[in-house]
């Protein structure tokens, strides 16, 4: 995928309206007017919407006779997806580093603190026998 149309896919996504009508358009194809409904605003308003959506590539609208289906164009969703997976695994595995190196410490110290328990009742005989 371009940069280009990733910027693209993630500035349209940006909106809660526009993530809103992709919402509604995953379950099929609907109308202009049916898309306008749930949204207080203007149809001039959710067509400015629909067309961001439009040029990000997200959804493709037709025209049969008076009826304007808009369909979801789900290939750039997936793109985007597919961006956001690679470094969602890499930052995992960079968190199992840290999980690790911090699993390490924490055995270190345990260890440490085994070691101290038992040497420290010794040192504290010695000390008492000093005092006599």
């Amino acid at each position: 995928m371009n940069a280009d149309q990733l910027s693209s896919t993630f500035a349209a996504l940006a909106d809660p309206t526009r993530r809103a009508i992709l919402a509604r358009l995953s379950t099929g194809e609907v109308s202009v007017g049916e898309l306008a409904e749930p949204f207080d605003m203007t149809l001039p308003a959710v067509t400015k919407h629909l067309n961001v959506l439009e040029r990000a590539g997200l959804i493709a609208r037709g025209r049969e006779a008076q009826w304007r289906p808009c369909r979801l164009q789900a290939a750039p969703l997936k793109e985007a997806a597919s961006w956001i997976e690679e470094y969602r695994r890499h930052w995992e595995q960079r968190l199992d580093r840290l999980d690790a190196y911090l699993q390490q410490l924490q055995s270190k110290d345990v260890d440490s603190k085994i070691a101290l328990a038992k040497s420290t009742p010794a040192k504290e005989m010695s000390n008492v026998r000093k005092k006599k």
